[in-house]
């Protein structure tokens, strides 16, 4: 049974590592064929899922071929194609001199700063296509020529591809789907045999790589390079967005997606000096499993591991082993051994742009962009309730979706309660975890208690304004470290823009965010204060600041003990065209904004209980006026009007520690 780590420093890790191990503890692998087949077609619809699913239908591509250099052997071309409506994928298309149908080989790239302009990638698109195969290179959407500006080199992970979380979908998903129209476009070209189509990259283009294989059968070669592992070892280390598979822990490991491969061909490149997550030995352990399912179609020799002793990299080496794999499952030549690389010169990183310099379209679709357009688009089928019968309609099945939105109910099992000084006590929320809070007394005639959660600051949220206007209030304020923050927080958790980025990307796999378990120890931190001389006697106020505001909102919406809100400086709306700025990962929920709604439906769901907005902020980290809240709110407010008794939520222009005691 999970038991606290004593290192808290170490503690979530571990309980997110051991609820992992728990997970697949189980894992058979399949006795027959036939099992395999049903098992297979549950877990393509799962990590479907996951990703958020796909466009029903397809729009048309629409490619445009915006230049062309002529090479020895082949001619390069400047392509867009769109994904998506209005999405648009710049790529590049090496097409070897020759007549007839070609093979073709779609290249994926990681997180090489040039993309598919990156040396490193044109590498292999030039071997390739001087060995005769068609190669289409394309920029991942938030890289390359697609990020949120027009000069190369940007990252598309963190607060970036947080923006599609709420609406459901996964930047994994959105490449693996536009990976698969990049496959159209190559199977609509004259010079393509399209029955023989691979795929490769490195890195993160190595898990593109292996998803894509996996899903889209017309994939009949795949090579993934530096990049598998096992799911369970990215537990403890950074990776982008663009590798998570939220809650793939919960039904598969690595080994079940590179199963979905077979019977095609399979290669697997790992270097000997690379991360934990992409190591050799972490790599054997899924191709071991997956090989066991190549064994029943009876084509175990055709998954096959290569092994450099190499840094991370697609080097010389690791692309001849490449060569010579897809000549055989796509010419069906040779017998898969290393093929020499042709001579080559790869090209000035402008030179093969599709659009130069800064001749990008000023309405190109980034990922925040088409973030907010999704978003827009649920929202506007999630109307302000006009009548009580469609309110109270609209809260239950709101109220019935949060708790497995939030990851599932959690057993209340015994707190432990530990007291300290000075006010201080300990407590388990569930088991493997610690949370340490402080009760400070009011210093006026009691009134309540005033939980106040602020996930930057912790317990130190006892010694601001806020805090001491509290007390002096009449209300007894307690303050928390809850999980993974304060004195139990991850060490190395920063990621640019993001706090809590690698504990929040762990809790994804497992299907457990980050929201869902800081809204338990929320609730759990009344029982805690229960325990000690009945000490809930009174008003119970939950108060969140900043980003701590959803945790107030979405505990207060399940725990009636809650009889008052406070949110200061809060998120307005998950909908925002620009990286989520000032916020914490944790608490972007993917699935949100479609199966609850946006900040102000989950905020009504605390009607009729007072309700006091103090302030808050766009998206990008922008303060709102109050006309600005009353208009984002608009929603809460008619929710509000039709609950019994009516009321309204108090919305303040700021979040001022005096106008906030006072509106209490």
């Amino acid at each position: 049974m999970p038991q606290p780590d004593t290192d808290l420093s170490k503690q979530f890790l571990t309980f997110v590592q051991q609820r992992a191990i728990a997970m697949r503890s189980a894992d058979e692998p399949p006795a027959s064929l036939d099992e395999w087949k049903t098992q297979r077609a549950t877990l393509r619809q799962q990590l479907i899922r996951s990703w958020g699913g796909f466009p029903k239908e397809r729009c048309p591509l629409e490619p445009r071929i915006l230049g062309e250099l002529k090479r020895d052997g082949y001619r390069l071309e400047k392509v867009v194609l769109q994904t998506r409506p209005g999405v648009l994928m710049t790529a590049n298309a090496y097409v070897p001199d020759g007549e007839g149908r070609q093979s073709a080989v779609l290249c994926v790239h990681g997180h090489w700063s040039g993309a598919k302009q990156d040396p490193v990638v044109q590498a292999r698109c030039i071997g390739l296509a001087k060995l005769g195969f068609f190669v289409l290179s394309v920029d991942a959407f938030g890289a390359g020529e697609r990020g949120l500006g027009m000069a190369l080199g940007e990252y598309h992970g963190e607060m970036v591809a947080a923006t599609l979380w709420p609406t459901g979908l996964a930047l994994a998903g959105l490449q693996v789907y536009e990976n698969m129209r990049a496959v159209d476009y190559l199977q609509s070209r004259p010079e393509v045999d399209p029955d023989r189509i691979g795929i490769t990259g490195t890195s993160g283009g190595g898990n593109q790589t292996m998803y894509a294989g996996a899903i889209d059968e017309r994939i009949k070669c795949v090579v993934p390079a530096c990049s598998v592992g096992t799911y369970q070892s990215y537990l403890g280390v950074a990776c982008c967005m663009c590798e998570v598979t939220p809650a793939a822990l919960s039904y598969t490991e690595e080994s079940g997606v590179l199963a979905l491969v077979a019977p095609r061909g399979l290669m697997l490149i790992n270097a000997t000096r690379d991360s934990f997550q992409f190591s050799v030995g972490e790599a054997k352990k899924s191709l071991a499993a997956a090989t066991q399912v190549f064994r029943l179609y009876g084509k175990a020799e055709d998954a096959r591991h290569a092994v450099f002793e190499s840094n991370h990299d697609y080097n010389q080496p690791m692309r001849e082993a490449m060569y010579g794999w897809m000549t055989l499952h796509l010419n069906g030549e040779g017998d898969g051994s290393p093929i020499p690389e042709p001579e080559h010169q790869t090209e000035d990183r402008e030179t093969i742009r599709c659009f130069p310099g800064e001749s990008r379209p000023d309405d190109f679709i980034t990922i925040p962009r088409f973030a907010a357009t999704v978003g827009r688009e649920i929202l506007k089928h999630r109307p302000a309730p006009d009548h009580a019968e469609q309110w109270h309609a609209d809260a239950m099945l709101m109220r019935e979706s949060l708790p497995q939105v939030l990851g599932g109910r959690t057993a209340r099992l015994d707190l432990d309660v530990r007291a300290g000084e000075d006010g201080e006590f300990t407590f388990s929320p569930e088991l493997g975890i610690s949370a340490i809070a402080q009760r400070l007394s009011a210093t006026a005639d009691r009134r309540g208690t005033a939980l106040v959660l602020d996930l930057a600051e912790g317990r130190k949220a006892g010694e601001s304004e806020l805090a001491t206007e509290l007390r002096k209030s009449g209300w007894d304020v307690v303050v928390a470290d809850l999980r993974a923050t304060g004195a139990i927080a991850v060490p190395g958790d920063l990621i640019r823009r993001a706090p809590d980025h690698n504990s929040a990307e762990w809790s994804m796999w497992i299907g457990r965010p980050l929201l869902g378990q800081w809204v338990w120890d929320a609730m759990r931190t009344l029982d805690a204060i229960a325990t000690s001389n009945d000490r809930l006697r009174g008003e119970v106020s939950i108060v969140g600041v900043g980003p701590a505001s959803l945790i107030a909102l979405s505990a207060a919406a399940l725990d009636s003990r809650f009889t008052s809100v406070v949110t200061v400086n809060g998120l307005a709306s998950f909908v925002s065209d620009v990286p989520y700025e000032n916020q914490w990962l944790g608490t972007i929920v993917p699935g949100f904004l479609r199966d609850i709604g946006d900040v102000p439906q989950i905020a009504s769901l605390v009607s009729p209980r007072p309700l006091i907005i103090a302030g808050g902020v766009t998206g990008g980290g922008q303060s709102l006026s109050k006309d600005a809240l009353e208009s984002s709110y608009a929603w809460t407010t008619a929710a509000y009007r039709l609950d019994k008794p009516p009321a309204e939520p108090r919305i303040l222009a700021d979040g001022s520690a005096n106008a906030i005691c006072n509106a209490l």
